[in-house]
């Protein structure tokens, strides 16, 4: 290997909104993994960012851990080595932290043994390890990704975007929301009418982003197969949702298992910003604005 290996890996917004468990999209907000030779009896993690305080630095740190896990998966010894994480992903706010965790361990590990495998490959490898990936497929690819499982295949498609001009806003709240936990309060069984609601929504998402016809975003990101759900764990969200749209987004989401609310625009994004800010501020809760835009690129190698 060189000196010193540089990975880039993008945030990511999962379901967006009818997508449930099988769309995301990559966003313009980047967590950068470096990793040296190490000369010591066992690898060692640095962090800076969100969770520099937080997050663990020994064997259990996810970027050290998928490192290792793909020299298992080559059979190869995983070699010793110094990782420094700056993360400009939010922890635990459904903007994909932990797929991007894995995947920069994933991929620096890929370019430190040679790049012996694909992307699709390793989609496969993250995709069983989070057991979804609709985080983890933008994550690698960029873009607009849908993916699928088929017994024990997983398929990956890209969507293709119609144009660059739509614009990403989030309202990140300074409460976090585990994934475990927004996941276990989801029922086990979906209504008919629920499944077609969401299954006709999640069709026209498609549709928006091939054609550019953006307006149809409104019933696009509609959802209620886990957001009604998540609505009791996270009661702001319908009225920050609201003022997303009032304000001027085309459509507006729970991003992930949240908490993360994310709209998007063409124009006014700082209004709309504004007006989910002052909506959650109003039912008690903080947060910070961020505006972004989808992103085209995947993780990639900063050579």
């Amino acid at each position: 290997m060189k000196n010193e290996i540089i990975v880039k890996v993008p945030a990511t917004s999962a379901n967006m909104g009818s997508g449930f468990d099988c769309i995301g999209i990559a966003l313009d907000i980047w967590n950068t993994v470096k990793v040296k030779e190490f000369s010591s009896s066992s690898s060692k993690v640095s962090i800076s960012g969100y969770g520099e305080d937080t997050l663990p630095t020994n064997q259990d740190n996810l970027v050290l851990q998928s490192f290792n896990r793909y020299f298992h998966e080559i059979d190869q010894p995983p070699p010793i080595v110094s990782i420094e994480c700056n993360n400009q992903i939010a922890l635990a706010r459904g903007t994909g932290s932990s797929s991007a965790a894995l995947v920069g361990g994933l991929y620096a590990a890929n370019v430190y043994a040679g790049n012996l495998l694909s992307k699709h490959d390793l989609v496969d490898i993250a995709g069983r390890i989070e057991g979804h990936i609709d985080n983890v497929a933008p994550a690698i690819f960029g873009g607009m990704q849908i993916g699928i499982f088929q017994d024990d295949l997983i398929d990956v498609t890209n969507v293709p975007i119609y144009s660059d001009d739509l614009k990403a806003v989030l309202f990140v709240p300074d409460v976090a929301m585990e994934t475990e936990s927004a996941r276990n309060v989801l029922g086990e069984k979906v209504l008919r009418e629920d499944a077609i609601f969401n299954i006709s929504r999640s069709a026209l998402l498609i549709q928006s982003f091939v054609t550019g016809e953006w307006k149809n975003l409104t019933y696009a990101t509609q959802d209620r197969m886990h957001q009604p759900a998540r609505q009791k764990i996270f009661f702001p969200m319908k009225n920050i949702i609201r003022a997303a749209l009032n304000s001027g987004a085309f459509g507006a989401y729970l991003s992930g298992a949240g908490s993360t609310i994310l709209a998007f625009c063409v124009d006014r994004e700082y209004t709309i910003g504004y007006e989910m800010a002052d909506a959650a501020m109003k039912s008690g809760i903080s947060g910070e604005i961020v505006v972004t835009k989808p992103s085209s690129k995947g993780v990639y190698h900063e050579e």
